[in-house]
């Protein structure tokens, strides 16, 4: 790829609307967090925690990526993981995140819900001031246990709710329908908090339209399936409902087996309102600069099609409409500075 596309990618403004501060964890770090905690972790270097990063599906990563969070113990910890990945956000041009944190994998060990967002939050304060980045924070309840069990920790998040913007739904998403959350839901929009949620990436696209309906969901979280129903397309197109597409996770987790035969320039050319993220990078092999800058290269992206990206990520955002033309506007600027049509 050309290097001056390449840059384009990167320095564009960008929002980052899928990720997962827990699947950030680099095994650098994962190795200095259990040092420091006393933790024994089942491998024996950072170059062995990398070769495990081989999945075969969803489930397969998520065994792995739960075991990775025994690190996670107090309220430093949290910030930390959450700081670094601000930084890397930074040099990718990201200028304002929203993200998820999964309270239920750390309160299920005992790790008190407080020390969980007091540790995020105070690093996304610090970044507001030190990395230009503004930052929401989406609590998300795991799928795979119970409605109950998410109705439990949207309870114990009521206290912090001026610290939230949002709730979303993930883990394993075959056979957890989103119908399943339908009360938790209902009590989260109750209080204020806008809903996403995973859907159509494993599973079918029948589980997007159950997230509008159901759920009434702002945004779909991947969606990738939506192509298998024409009928679902139109309304998506027509209703303008944001896809946080996340390409690089897409193909670690063999959704499409490599990045040529994914399909977001397909959804992009539909007038779908596609965005890029990178879900989880320290697992997936890219932050969203990489996702950015691997995907026009494969797909044949140019420079519009980058831009439109970087203008639907703001869009696409839980952001009050100045900010956004804001942000809109430092687009134009840099997309106005670069030559870039086409990948040589």
């Amino acid at each position: 790829m050309a290097s001056d596309l390449v840059r384009l990618a990167r320095e564009l403004p960008k929002a980052e609307l899928h990720l997962h501060i827990e699947g950030t964890l680099e095994p650098e770090l994962m190795f200095q967090l259990a040092r420091r905690n006393g933790v024994k972790l089942p491998y024996e270097s950072v170059d062995e925690v990398r070769r495990a990063y081989v999945f075969s599906n969803l489930q397969s990563f998520l065994d792995i990526y739960y075991a990775g969070c025994g690190v996670l113990l107090r309220e430093q910890d949290f910030y930390d993981l959450t700081w670094a990945y601000l930084e890397r956000a930074s040099a990718d041009g990201v200028r304002h995140a929203e993200i998820f944190f999964d309270p239920q994998t750390h309160t299920d060990r005992g790790v008190a819900f407080e020390t969980v967002i007091t540790g995020i939050h105070r690093a996304v304060h610090d970044a507001r001031d030190r990395l230009n980045i503004t930052s929401g924070l989406i609590l998300c309840f795991l799928r795979h246990l119970s409605g109950d069990a998410a109705m439990h920790t949207l309870s114990e998040a009521l206290p912090y709710a001026e610290w939230l913007i949002g709730v979303g739904l993930d883990s394993s998403e075959v056979g957890n329908p989103p119908r399943k959350f339908r009360d938790v839901y209902a009590r989260a929009r109750d209080v204020g908090l806008l809903p996403v949620a995973h859907a159509g990436e494993e599973g079918p696209p029948e589980y997007i339209s159950d997230a509008l309906d159901v759920l009434q969901v702002k945004r779909i979280d991947h969606g990738v399936r939506c192509l298998e129903d024409a009928r679902l397309v139109g309304r998506l197109v027509e209703e303008q409902v944001p896809l946080t597409v996340c390409p690089l996770s897409n193909v670690k987790l063999r959704v499409f087996p490599d990045l040529k035969q994914h399909n977001l320039k397909r959804m992009l050319d539909r007038g779908l309102l596609v965005t890029v993220n990178s879900d989880d990078p320290a697992y997936f092999g890219g932050y969203v600069g990489e996702n950015f800058s691997q995907t026009a290269q494969a797909l044949m992206l140019n420079a519009g099609d980058l831009t439109r990206l970087a203008r639907n990520s703001f869009q696409a955002a839980f952001l009050p409409q100045d900010q956004k033309q804001k942000y809109l506007h430092e687009i134009t600027s840099v997309a106005g500075q670069s030559s870039v049509k086409t990948i040589s």
